[in-house]
């Protein structure tokens, strides 16, 4: 077993192979204790194992690990498309549609289930993707809704005050009828949160089905008209101001939280 020196920052090889790129956090430890990685030359089945990418050399399945080039990818995910690396299933993931492009690994940087469509990000820099997914972090995501009904005044404000559903209370930050119809009709809803299928779960509370789940923009970036199933890098600048809007939504939740009351 491969020895440590004290000096060496105690980053667990699970980790560092995630922050390296290589892969997610969950295959890095699987792949650990498979037995499939191995420091200085030697197998290491500890996920935790104390390690440096400076000062050790990594190999993953015999191929050495380096740090890979940071990928950012804006994807318009189809409905029926699943968000996993497999499905045990057999149905058509996410992969599929980058399985051409000769990419690194690349995680979800969130995730859209199933039946939802529309903005997804797909990125190999964990921090950049853990800070736009933090939920402390409060980073707005947009979705075109549409629903079974006709909404009233009464309905749009339950939705942003809120339900307890589950044990767990659902709110919309923001709620907006943009047109209705006979029957239908469809509303831009605003999260600053994101728990598991959230609007459905708040909209069926309230006894509204949801025809259509579109995401239409995740902070500052707009999907715009990226065709239904293609991607794209992001721009640098694109990939800043999601930084930004992460780091700065945290500020402005703190600020919130350290503020005198008001007498």
């Amino acid at each position: 077993m491969p020895r440590s020196p004290a000096t060496t920052p105690r980053h667990g090889l699970a980790r560092v192979l995630s922050k390296l790129g290589a892969c997610s956090r969950s295959q890095a430890e699987r792949a650990v204790r498979e037995g499939r990685v191995c420091v200085d030359g030697r197998p290491v089945r500890d996920p935790q194992w104390p390690t440096s990418p400076e000062r050790h050399r990594i190999t993953l399945d015999d191929v050495p690990v380096a740090a890979a080039r940071r990928v950012y990818l804006a994807l318009n995910k189809p409905r029926g498309v699943v968000t996993t690396a497999a499905d045990e299933r057999g149905r058509a993931t996410v992969y599929d549609l980058l399985a051409a492009a000769g990419l690194p690994w690349l995680g979800p940087v969130g995730r859209l289930d199933k039946a939802s469509e529309g903005l997804l990000l797909l990125s190999n820099d964990t921090a950049w993707a853990a800070a736009l997914t933090d939920p402390a972090r409060h980073v707005d995501k947009t979705y075109h809704v549409q629903i079974d009904a006709v909404p009233d005044d009464t309905l749009l404000e339950r939705l942003a005050s809120g339900v307890v559903e589950g044990g767990e209370r659902l709110a919309a930050k923001r709620v907006v009828l943009l047109r209705r119809g006979e029957k239908h009709a469809w509303l831009e809803i605003v999260l600053d949160e994101g728990r598991n299928r959230h609007i459905r779960r708040l909209l069926a509370a309230c006894g509204i089905g949801v025809l259509r789940l579109v995401r239409t923009a995740i902070g500052p970036l707009a999907l715009g008209e990226l065709p239904k199933g293609q991607w794209r890098h992001l721009r640098p600048e694109e990939v800043d101001q999601l930084a930004r809007a992460a780091g700065s939504a945290a500020k402005r939740r703190e600020a919130w939280s350290t503020q005198a009351p008001v007498r």
